[in-house]
């Protein structure tokens, strides 16, 4: 067998967060990180799996057996993530059981982003799979690990695009956003890894009311895509985090954090955690590295 590539964008989502499990649509944009799955032959009936983080550190190293894939066996308790790989590839043989007829594999995943940011090291490793095995990628993730499926749309674009699910069914399509105020837009890594299994359990436990919600942020999402000026995409911005830290009962970053920085902030993705979206006239790197957060992305680094 020759050695097979492959490779798929990371993600974030700019609106929509949450309320696109419920068929909101949510502008999300690629990112210019991702990963990179690397399959050779191998042996034994078995997978020999090695994970390298950006700095090239090996962050996962197992042995998993086809039998062990077949039957899902995930009773190993020190390996939550042999685990968790055991559910995506046991899910990937029911979608394609031929690749467990081969004598065996050496694979190898590579970061581009380092594994905390939380840009999507599982679904570029879910798209990735999908791709290597001729399956289809929404399914895998869903009868995986669950979530709307936006980061899987991500994985395969190569523009920003509108998600939404319909009858639970992903759709998507590519748009053009390319704002000409991108200088004035940062990404500030909050260093708070957050379980997007956890994250919406909560939301799940508190989106009683909805439904009025939901056409809100479709009109902001539409009126983001359209903003010709940083302020007008400011206010958009600072209005979605109003309205959602009304559905989550949580207050947004910025009151629980920066109350004092002249600008917006915008959570992106499971609140509280990995990345915030800051807006502001002046250079914010200053003021974000005083109060701890050295690692902050221009617009032009972090998107594709």
């Amino acid at each position: 067998m020759e050695t097979l590539t492959f490779y798929s964008n990371g993600k974030l989502l700019i609106t929509g967060e949450y309320v696109v499990l419920d068929g909101a649509k949510a502008l999300a944009l690629p990112t210019k990180f991702g990963q990179k799955l690397i399959v050779k032959s191998g042996n034994n009936n078995q997978i020999k799996w090695t994970s390298y983080d950006s700095d090239t550190s090996i962050w996962f190293e197992d042995i998993i057996s086809f039998e062990e894939i077949k039957i899902k066996s995930t009773t190993d308790k020190n390996s939550a993530v042999k685990n968790t790989l055991i559910e995506i590839l046991h899910q990937a043989s029911i979608q394609n059981p031929s690749f467990l007829e081969q004598e065996g594999y050496n694979i190898e995943t590579h970061l581009t982003f380092p594994r905390l940011w939380g840009l999507g090291t599982s679904s570029t490793l879910i798209n990735n799979i999908g791709d290597w095995l001729d399956i289809d990628a929404f399914e895998l993730l869903q009868k995986s690990f669950g979530g709307s499926g936006y980061d899987i749309a991500c994985a395969k674009s190569d523009s920003p695009i509108v998600y939404h699910l319909e009858n639970e069914k992903p759709q998507f399509k590519a748009i053009h956003f390319n704002p000409s105020f991108k200088e004035n837009i940062h990404f500030v890594y909050l260093n708070q890894k957050q379980s997007s299994k956890l994250a919406i359990a909560n939301y799940m436990s508190k989106h009683h009311h909805v439904n009025a919600v939901i056409s809100k942020i479709n009109t902001i999402t539409y009126e983001t895509i359209d903003c010709k000026e940083a302020n007008e995409f400011a206010k958009q911005m600072e209005k979605h985090e109003v309205i959602m830290s009304d559905v989550l009962e949580i207050q947004t970053v910025k009151e629980k954090l920066f109350p004092d920085f002249k600008g917006v902030i915008k959570s992106l993705g499971a609140w509280g955690g990995d990345f915030v979206m800051v807006i502001s006239k002046e250079n914010p790197i200053a003021y974000f590295s005083e109060k701890g957060y050295p690692i902050v992305l221009s617009y032009e680094e972090m998107i594709l």
